[in-house]
């Protein structure tokens, strides 16, 4: 079925991108502290450095990810409560 195909291809435009942002970001972290020690121990306010605020940068990181997946997900639902419909149609209403 296309539309369901379009569905698919959809979501897969969405969550393949956005999971290689988020692990690239996630796994920027360590990669940093091991590569550039001295970049991450820059202090920013007092006794916090470049790496605490980094660390605490991918909490925001994630739940920002996580609305803007709500927000696609109702279209996404969208797409399916027509798909569902198309079919029942074609069932005769069953």
């Amino acid at each position: 079925m296309d539309e369901f195909k379009q569905l698919v291809a959809a979501k897969l435009r969405f969550i393949v991108p956005a999971t290689i942002f988020f692990l690239a970001y996630y796994l920027l972290l360590p990669l940093l502290v091991g590569l550039a020690p001295d970049l991450m121990k820059t202090k920013i306010l007092g006794q916090v450095n470049l790496a605490y605020l980094f660390a605490l940068s991918q909490f925001f990181m994630a739940w920002i990810l996580a609305f803007i997946y709500l927000r696609q997900a109702a279209v996404f639902d969208g797409m399916g409560e027509r798909i569902i419909a198309k079919l029942r149609a074609a069932r005769g209403g069953k």
